[in-house]
């Protein structure tokens, strides 16, 4: 043989998973897109395609829908380390499972109040509108003895009209961009963190509300930081996240520089006093960074935000 087999992998991906959890007349809803990724002793059915050690990539899927029966879905977090779980200590020959997840938010409906001639508010509580700010990832990583739990989120948009500048850059002949003093600082932000949890002899962290306090830290930081370039605005943002969550040892972003331009008033004799500005969509700047705990390993893969 003049080849030999590297990393491998195999699973069933993007199994889109809804669950409705009926509680009386009041209903609950989770909406999941689950990715499965197994691996371990499969070098005999990539050398000689014996099966006799891989699990269906169908009964993966089956078993995603089966979970959100029998275990249920309290967080993507925990439905991720319940499959992992499951499929490390069920196969033998698997040895490690990596379960990537996004989770989109639905909002209830307000409905009208009911004196009005349709059904009341105290009789609709299963109607939703599908929240668009962003969605919320996880991926849940197992090989029978340890666990890696990386939570995140991706394209929530954010947007300071003021308290901006960007000034003092290196200027080569190539240089045109003027210096900012007053500028729109927009983003789309896209990131990872990871939970210094590890082994189930340890009490996990409260996953939703680690997420939700992470989220509100990132948006408190983006808000109150009087920025002077973006990097600095995403220093400050996982800062304030590291500093606030101590189960929390390491934070990435990916951070798009939407960039916002002075629209040229004067042809039709008008001022433009930092009013009117033209969105460009690209090219865009993207910073990039990870923060992390002092004395932390930095393991979360560079290109994670960009999945």
């Amino acid at each position: 043989m003049t080849t030999v087999l590297g990393q491998n992998q195999y699973g069933k991906a993007e199994n889109r998973v809804v669950k409705i959890t009926r509680d009386g007349d009041t209903h609950h809803i989770k909406d999941l897109n689950v990715s499965v990724a197994l691996s371990g002793d499969m070098d005999d059915v990539h050398y000689s395609g014996s099966n006799a050690n891989v699990l269906p990539t169908d009964t993966t899927k089956n078993t995603v829908f089966a979970f959100a029966k029998e275990v249920g879905i309290e967080s993507a977090e925990q439905f991720g380390i319940a499959l992992a779980r499951h499929f490390v200590t069920s196969q033998e020959p698997i040895e490690r499972a990596r379960i990537r997840i996004e989770e989109y938010s639905w909002d209830r409906i307000a409905t009208s109040d009911a004196n009005s001639r349709f059904i009341g508010a105290d009789e609709v509580r299963h109607s939703f509108v599908r929240n668009g700010t962003q969605t919320r990832v996880a991926q849940i990583t197992f090989d029978g003895e340890r666990w890696e739990v990386l939570s995140g989120l991706k394209d929530l948009t954010v947007l300071n009209s003021t308290n901006s500048e960007f000034w003092g850059y290196v200027k080569d002949k190539y240089t045109t961009l003027q210096e900012a003093y007053d500028r729109i600082l927009a983003t789309s932000v896209s990131t990872w963190w990871r939970y210094n949890w590890t082994s189930d002899e340890d009490r996990a962290p409260n996953w939703n509300k680690s997420y939700d306090q992470a989220r509100t830290h990132i948006l408190q930081a983006f808000a109150e930081t009087y920025s002077l370039s973006l990097q600095q605005t995403l220093y400050q943002m996982g800062s304030r996240v590291i500093n606030s969550r101590s189960e929390i040892d390491e934070i990435r972003f990916s951070l798009p520089n939407s960039h916002h331009f002075l629209v040229d008033l004067e042809p039709f004799g008008l001022k433009n006093d930092n009013e009117v500005y033209f969105a460009a969509d690209r090219p865009y700047g993207l910073i990039e960074a990870t923060v992390l705990r002092d004395g932390a390993e930095q393991r979360i893969p560079f290109d994670m935000t960009n999945l």
